[in-house]
């Protein structure tokens, strides 16, 4: 993320802007009647993790070799319509168009804690939130003139999610996120908390840097979005969720989302209130569990408001996305897409769980409910 500045004002007035994709907190000041334009994007103004260098900082990773599909489904090839089909979508998941994809790998779950402490102890390898942000960095990416932050504040930080005890507007996600230094994938919402005994629950608090890096150790890779989404959907033609069209919250619980009132109560009718382990769930018809709920997902993809526009009359052959980054919420600011919602999405506000939801954020973002899967061709 960036910290935000005000050019008028001295360091110690500096704004550190929140307001962040992963709460899918909308512009609505009452969560049941969001106004139109808010379902543009479940968040409003995200800002980039000030001084993040750009570059590839997964090239150096030493890949495994010959990848293993221990732990992976194999995805069979098809055809099929990618986008919003059943009118409930954001307006960068039309025009739905026709997509075909080459079978490949995917792994059952997302990757867990177990998983990356694996891949950290092999390489030395150090996540984005663990590194202290540079001056220098920052220095690029602010207007002229802007004076230097406090050193308190130039940290190794990430955002957590701290819920209100009380009903808040949705229209201030600061009031949801707070920035905490020492919180990382080891101790994801705060320096005094753990991983410990959670082998199984999925990493966060990773970047898409830090998934790239990953992935090539592994000699995988990252998904496509219509990778994902074909593989999300299960087989199954046309339906709105990994498991069919039934409800979030009709019969058993199917996923693990925000039952209740956002952001100050969420109840545990699906069994949790935050973060559960990777396959507490039905998996979907071929094998995948979680791909709706608990955490969002890196895809490889650059992100492209418009990108679904460029591809409609005709059928995409295995489509990488667009060259290019566009969002025109924040134009200047780079991203890739994400999907499969998170433990926080609530079905008044924020369907993130659809299996054609979109969301987006900066490659150097890191949060609580942000993690990721791998995929193989090989």
């Amino acid at each position: 993320m960036r910290l935000k500045f005000s050019p008028t004002s001295n360091t110690a007035s500096m704004i550190l802007a929140v307001a962040l994709f992963a709460s899918c907190g909308q512009t609505a000041s009452h969560q049941n009647s969001p106004p139109a334009d808010s379902m543009l994007s479940c968040h409003n103004n995200m800002p980039e993790r000030f001084g993040a260098a750009p570059g590839d900082t997964a090239s150096h990773i030493p890949a495994k070799g010959k990848v293993s599909h221990e732990g992976m489904k194999f995805i069979p090839e098809g055809t099929y319509r990618m986008g919003d089909l059943d009118g409930e979508g954001r307006p960068d998941e039309s025009p739905a168009h026709t997509v075909k994809v080459n079978g490949f790998w995917m792994d059952t779950h997302e990757v867990t804690n177990a998983e990356f402490r694996e891949f950290v102890k092999a390489t030395g390898y150090v996540t984005t939130a663990e590194k202290a942000p540079d001056w220098e960095e920052i220095k690029k990416q602010v207007p002229p003139g802007t004076p230097k932050p406090p050193d308190s504040l130039l940290v190794a930080a990430s955002l957590v999610f701290t819920p209100p005890d009380h009903p808040v507007p949705l229209d201030n996600a600061a009031q949801w996120w707070r920035w905490v230094k020492g919180a990382d994938w080891r101790h994801p919402e705060g320096p005094n908390s753990n991983i410990n005994g959670k082998d199984n629950y999925p990493v966060v608090q990773v970047s898409w840097d830090d998934a790239q890096a990953y992935a090539r150790w592994a000699g995988k890779r990252l998904p496509t979005e219509a990778e994902w989404e074909w593989a999300a959907r299960g087989g199954l033609k046309d339906k709105s969720y990994p498991w069919g069209n039934e409800g979030i919250e009709t019969g058993k619980p199917k996923a693990n989302t925000w039952q209740g009132h956002f952001p100050d109560r969420n109840s545990d009718w699906d069994g949790h209130t935050g973060l559960a382990r990777t396959a507490s769930y039905a998996p979907n018809g071929y094998g995948l569990y979680d791909m709706a709920g608990n955490v969002w997902e890196w895809c490889a993809d650059w992100y492209n408001a418009n990108y679904y526009q460029t591809i409609a009359g005709k059928v995409s052959d295995n489509p990488t996305g667009p060259a290019a980054s566009y969002d025109p919420m924040e134009p200047t600011i780079p991203k890739r897409t994400i999907r499969g919602g998170s433990f926080m999405c609530n079905a008044s506000y924020c369907k993130g769980y659809r299996v054609a939801s979109r969301m987006k954020t900066s490659p150097d973002s890191g949060l609580e409910n942000l993690g990721f899967r791998c995929v193989s061709s090989e």
